[in-house]
């Protein structure tokens, strides 16, 4: 089973979205969602979870942040 650690830091990052829909909060999730996908002894629902979820969250469009990159 993948360490508490990366389940704690999907749903951190899941809820941060949900809260402010800050675009780099749910790509993050995603990476984590899919790396957690990833583990050998995960069962098949809860892999098939983090996939779907992996998949939603990095479909989501990215907005640009006023004045980025300006100094």
């Amino acid at each position: 089973m993948p360490a508490v650690e990366l389940w704690a830091g999907a749903l951190s990052l899941l809820l941060i979205h949900g809260e402010s829909g800050c675009p780099h909060s749910a790509l993050n999730a995603a990476r984590l969602l899919e790396r957690l996908s990833n583990a050998p002894d995960l069962d098949d629902e809860t892999r098939e979870l983090c996939e779907r979820a992996s998949y939603r969250l990095g479909q989501l469009p990215h907005k640009e942040t006023p004045n980025a990159g300006a100094t």
